[in-house]
């Protein structure tokens, strides 16, 4: 199956939505590549990013799972990288 490679921008407002987001992240870990996330304490807000190798419909299950998440929000970007 055909793959891209892709990042995600995650932003977290709410904090009660860290669990879930957690646990999504784990369900699709095989895909991921590797994951950052920077608390912004000033901001009482929490930035992520996620590097994915995966088919296009994980990749948009995943963003769309994490983007229906109480003050998450996520833009993911495409590379024009196949396998």
């Amino acid at each position: 199956m055909e793959t891209r490679v892709a990042v995600m921008g995650i932003i977290v407002q709410n904090t009660a939505s860290v669990e879930t987001l957690n646990s999504l992240l784990h369900e699709y870990g095989q895909y991921i590549i590797g994951r950052m996330g920077i608390p912004y304490r000033e901001k009482d807000i929490y930035v992520m990013s996620i590097a994915i190798d995966a088919p296009q419909d994980i990749i948009s299950a995943l963003s769309g799972k994490v983007g229906s998440l109480a003050g998450v929000s996520v833009k993911t970007a495409y590379s024009n990288i196949t396998s």
